[in-house]
């Protein structure tokens, strides 16, 4: 399939890279700035323009992968002539494109996703389409990319995607506040990798409910309170773990 990136960040180089992989072809990516465009360009053999560029209508499919803020700018930017355009944003309706074409979706990859990565992850593909035909079509498309595919209209996407951002974000959110706190007692974090790395491996296998270990699922009251008053010079980090110890002992 021939396809149009607009963008040149995080999602779109991956993406890019990912259609090149699986012989898909890239004919032009599209930035508002040049310089991030012709670097992807480079990289994916494809043609480099930035907005005030004429879009190549040989396309099959616009792919938009921009930050959600950005997807409403870059688009009137654009006449696509009834050309197939999607976006990739977990938390933005499909109709956001509906002024501009009248074949529009979602190709939404559930995955945290940069420029930097050696390997390209596996990446579910959650797809919507502005009728059947066109979410069929996406569907065929996402499953040249992936093997993890699934239909998924705005209201549960938005929900999954609240989901993914308590899963990815908020949890490393808690590596980076474990990391500070070892620092700040001169602790190695490296020594809690090898049991990140395990606790993660675990719930590929089976509900996180049923491996949930530690001091609050035991109700282990003596540890918590050392704990806690390890942590009383740390007032953010305590009313995390007090709140996260809360939800454990009583869900």
């Amino acid at each position: 399939m021939q396809v149009t990136i607009i963008g040149a960040g995080n999602v779109a180089t991956v993406i890019g890279r990912l259609l090149k992989k699986h012989q898909h072809q890239v004919l032009q990516v599209i930035n508002r700035s040049i310089e991030p465009a012709q670097r992807l360009a480079a990289e994916v053999g494809a043609e480099a323009i930035d907005y005030q560029g004429k879009p190549n209508l040989d396309a099959d499919m616009f792919i938009i992968a921009v930050s959600d803020h950005a997807l409403q700018e870059c688009l009137p930017h654009f006449n696509l002539d009834h050309k197939l355009v999607v976006h990739t944003a977990g938390s933005v309706s499909r109709d956001v494109l509906k002024p501009f074409s009248p074949f529009y979706g979602v190709l939404y990859p559930l995955q945290s996703l940069r420029k930097e990565m050696q390997e390209i992850p596996e990446i579910p593909f959650l797809v919507d389409g502005s009728d059947e035909a066109v979410t069929k079509y996406l569907e065929d498309f996402a499953r040249s990319l992936s093997p993890m595919v699934a239909r998924m209209g705005d209201d549960d996407r938005i929900r999954l995607h609240t989901a993914a951002v308590i899963v990815s974000n908020f949890t490393n959110h808690l590596y980076a506040i474990t990391e500070d706190f070892c620092r700040h007692e001169h602790l190695s974090f490296d020594l809690l990798k090898p049991l990140i790395l395990e606790t993660a491996s675990r719930i590929r296998h089976v509900s996180p409910a049923e491996v949930q270990t530690g001091p609050a699922v035991r109700k282990d009251i003596q540890t918590l309170d050392k704990h806690l008053r390890i942590l009383t010079a740390y007032p953010k980090l305590r009313t995390t773990y007090l709140r996260l110890t809360d939800s454990i002992m009583n869900p």
